[in-house]
């Protein structure tokens, strides 16, 4: 068997109406993963619907809803392979009330494609710059420029080069650098320059979109760091016993390791040795970040241990907090966020109610700069470092040294409410 494509999350991220979803579609189309008859049914569909031209953006928006009301609410998930990698590509919706799907989607984020319009009467908007930062916070490192409607442009390297230089910019506030980043010109609807070179744009010396996309970086393994494995779930299985189930974020964990995990039921830890691993039903010796296990320990119960548990070689065991430091912003809340504020955070697989203790400072969300010390509040659209007490013990790691651990999402009543990265931690 050919050796596997490596896979990619790619993420989809522009303002509304700058032709997200028809990029998505179009590329997909024209690389031959959506089928010809499909493709018919859906231009049908959109003309009857009065909305011919959108035929490529109902490729991603197969809602109804979305379908009559022309905007992509849920995150659509779609695999595609290019010569390199086969990814799942997330197309974000751009809607202000959908941004909390965003963040799901980011988060998953290996690297992001940014659609920012040249339409004159377009260009970066509060939009594109909140999904810059946001990416940026979210830890997506790497990021592809596709600058569409170049047709509404006239196809004029002058334009172009005025959308380069204002997303630049904007990119260079938030830390990415702007002579690393592919800046790609594209016209979605016509299909130029998205999976093959246009003659309308001659003067584009660059790649495709989708040759852009088939040179991004494979993300590489952080073998490096300590080994971290939220568990999922944890299953008794008769012949072999405690059987816990989850992801490896970082590290490696081989057989015959000594190992904890932490808190445990106790909240002190339980220690234990690997017997044996497997995925997909198939024995290994070892497991690496992105890998999918089940695996069986010697001397954890299956009361021990539960969801939202952490494993670690037990020499270097992760990080439970009594209190953490977290940079977040506030994307959805009905008033305002508080001291005393006790929602519930979403962090790997763990679901910890934490309490607000300190809103030290108001950042500037679009560049990070402290605008405030010690407000009384923050709302939506703000960004903050605030002081945080978990309610039960929890496993969180600093950004700057596990990053794969350290995001999370403060979701309340059903809505995603805030999401952020611990940037320091008490350790119990």
């Amino acid at each position: 068997m050919a050796k596997e494509k490596i896979h990619l999350n790619l993420v989809f991220v522009g303002h509304v109406d700058h032709g997200k979803s028809t990029t998505v579609g179009r590329l997909l189309y024209d690389s031959g993963n959506i089928p010809e008859q499909e493709m018919r049914k859906l231009k049908e569909k959109a003309e009857e619907l009065g909305k011919g031209g959108f035929e490529f953006a109902f490729i991603m928006d197969n809602l109804k809803e979305e379908r009559e009301r022309g905007v992509t609410i849920d995150l659509a998930h779609k695999k595609f392979e290019s010569e390199n990698f086969y990814f799942t590509i997330i197309d974000a919706p751009g809607h202000k009330d959908f941004i909390k799907n965003m963040i799901t989607g980011a988060s998953q984020a290996d690297a992001a494609v940014l659609v920012v319009s040249a339409n004159p009467s377009d260009g970066v908007q509060a939009q594109t710059k909140e999904h810059v930062f946001l990416s940026r916070t979210l830890g997506v490192g790497q990021i592809i420029i596709a600058v569409n409607k170049m047709d509404m442009a006239k196809f004029d390297e002058k334009r172009y080069g005025e959308v380069k230089k204002q997303v630049g910019d904007l990119l260079k506030t938030v830390g990415y650098k702007p002579d690393e980043i592919p800046f790609v010109p594209v016209a979605s609807l016509l299909g130029e320059n998205v999976t093959k070179k246009s003659d309308k744009m001659a003067w584009y010396k660059g790649p495709t979109l989708l040759e852009a996309i088939n040179g991004l970086k494979a993300p590489e393994k952080p073998t490096g760091l300590p080994l971290r494995l939220p568990i999922q779930d944890v299953y008794n299985i008769t012949g072999i016993g405690v059987v816990p189930v989850g992801r490896v974020e970082t590290g490696v964990m081989k057989v015959g390791d000594k190992v904890i995990v932490v808190p445990g039921r106790e909240g002190k830890g339980v220690n234990g040795e690997v017997k044996s691993i497997e995925m997909h039903h198939e024995m290994m010796q070892k497991a690496e970040p992105g890998d999918n296990i089940g695996f069986s320990v010697r001397g954890i119960g299956k009361k021990d241990i539960a969801r939202g548990d952490v494993l670690g070689h037990a020499d270097n065991p992760p990080s439970v907090a009594t209190e953490f430091t977290a940079q977040l912003v506030v994307l959805n809340h009905p008033t305002v966020v508080t001291v005393g504020y006790t929602p519930v955070f979403h962090c790997h697989t763990a679901q910890v109610a934490c309490q607000i203790l300190a809103i030290e400072k108001k950042l500037n969300p679009a560049t990070g700069e402290v605008l405030q010390e010690n407000p009384d509040f923050i709302k939506n659209g703000d960004a903050a470092i605030v002081k945080i007490k978990p309610i039960q013990p929890m496993v969180i790691e600093r950004q700057k040294e596990i990053p794969q651990m350290s995001r999370f999402a403060i979701r309340d009543s059903g809505a995603t409410v805030a999401a952020g990265m611990c940037i320091d931690l008490v350790k119990k």
